[in-house]
């Protein structure tokens, strides 16, 4: 059997060299050399390719599109966001900070699963007593779970193949190293190859594995960024820490959509789903308040209303503050000078606060709208109605663009009680839902007399 042998390759320009050096001989980056492994040329014997058979070829015609099966995780918003349910021999990411639930909601998952299906659980940052008191803490059921505390991935896979679980949990992959390697846990070489190693074993068992991951500062996967190209799907927990809602958003999926939102709260029980977010989303003052309006976001695949609140003041430094949350700043910055040019409505000399309610972010233009009426009401103190909703995007010469699944959006707006909505033309439905009255506009103008009416 060929022995892995061990080099240093450079993550700028791919060079391997059999020795460390601060510096890279071919490109000159320095300290880019990490350590990994050199495969030899006879492979090990019994070891099948990355999806766990041997190669074979087939044309289009002959390869079968069936359904791929699911199983539920007994959580509907987990099952939303994974694309309909986990799939077999899936691998899922899910980074987050220090303390989101990343845990405990894969520990409530493999709990309920595990009555159905054999699981494992593997921790490499918790004793099997600590897993063990959180899981009584929040009253999930404990006599069918196994829980093993490992960090080396060669004992991992072989306690894997004896066990056969259908769901395994590997918590964290940061923590988990392979004997072929020197290099300390949470390195670069050691997360790629145990990774690599877990992905290999899923593929060719079926069993569905969970990963942990850890994020930096900057709110990035730690690690290499191949590992997100290695696995099925990708997740991230959102959310303040002394907040109640967890938002987790599918960033990659190959078995379902992205940009899925589920949306959790927290409670001493654990994560708890909640079904109806618009509801959550709207708890409102009970008077009108300048400088808020509703708009409704479409994530994955549901719409969802959010208030966005806007804060204008005047401004004491050379250069005004523009500052967001939950949106895109220098977004809010075009759409400042767009508001000036066509509206004729200056804020050089004002400072601009953006926020979101609730943690969400909304990634999408249509809440460029939303964002002109939250700043105009705030700049002239004069609420907006609390039965208003608006959304559309806006060009940069003043026109108001339509915006994917208009609709849908208005038939939530309707089933949540609002009266009147701003929208774009290409919006505007040929018979209103019951009780909506549908203005639509084609630019910006015309918008913003309707604001006030």
């Amino acid at each position: 059997m060929a022995k892995a042998k061990r080099m240093y390759g450079c993550t700028e320009c791919g060079s391997t060299f059999p020795k460390w050096a601060g510096q890279c001989g071919d490109c000159g980056a320095w300290n880019t050399l990490v350590e990994t492994l050199i495969e030899g040329a006879a492979p090990p014997s019994g070891r099948a390719g990355w999806a766990g058979d041997q190669a074979n070829i087939k044309t289009l015609a002959e390869v079968s599109v069936e359904e791929v099966p699911r199983f539920s995780t007994a959580s509907g918003e987990l099952d939303r966001v994974l694309g309909g349910g986990l799939v077999d021999g899936s691998v899922v990411l899910i980074g987050g900070d220090p303390g989101i639930g990343k845990s405990t909601i894969l520990l409530q998952t493999l709990c309920a699963i595990a009555q159905h299906f054999p699981a494992l659980y593997v921790t490499g940052e918790e004793s099997q007593q600590q897993v063990a008191m959180r899981a009584r803490r929040l009253d999930l059921p404990q006599d069918k779970l196994k829980v093993m505390t490992e960090t080396c991935i060669e004992s991992i896979i072989a306690t894997a193949r004896l066990e056969k679980p259908k769901v395994m949990v590997i918590d964290s992959i940061q923590t988990i190293f392979t004997e072929q390697l020197q290099s300390a846990p949470g390195g670069v070489a050691q997360v790629r190859e145990s990774a690599a190693l877990l992905v290999r074993y899923a593929k060719q068992s079926g069993t569905a594995i969970f990963l942990v991951g850890h994020v930096t500062k900057e709110g990035a996967l730690a690690g290499p960024r191949v590992l997100e190209h290695m696995v099925d799907t990708v997740l991230y927990f959102e959310g303040e820490s002394d907040g109640r809602l967890r938002l987790l958003r599918a960033v990659k999926n190959r078995f379902g959509a992205v940009n899925e939102l589920g949306v959790f709260g927290m409670t001493d029980k654990g994560l708890k789903e909640v079904t109806n977010p618009s509801a959550i989303f709207l708890t409102r003052a009970q008077e009108a308040v300048p400088g808020s309006v509703v708009m409704a976001t479409w994530e994955g695949t549901r719409p969802m209303l959010v208030e966005v609140q806007a804060l204008v003041d005047t401004s004491h430094l050379a250069n005004p503050r523009r500052v967001t949350l939950g949106l895109d700043q220098n977004r809010l910055a075009m759409l400042l000078a767009v508001l000036h040019r066509h509206g004729s409505i200056p804020t050089y000399d004002q400072d601009v606060f953006i926020n979101v309610v609730g943690g969400v972010k909304v990634l999408e233009t249509a809440a460029d709208l939303a964002l002109m009426a939250a700043v105009i009401s705030s700049l002239r103190n004069r609420p907006l109605d609390t039965d208003l909703l608006v959304f559309g995007e806006v060009g940069l010469s003043g026109e108001i663009r339509p915006v994917p699944s208009g609709q849908e959006r208005l038939k939530e707006a309707a089933k949540h009680g609002f009266k009147r909505a701003i929208v774009p033309k290409g919006n505007a439905p040929k018979e209103a839902p019951a009780g909506l009255q549908i203005i639509a506009v084609t630019r910006l103008e015309q918008a913003l007399d309707a604001l006030f009416e």
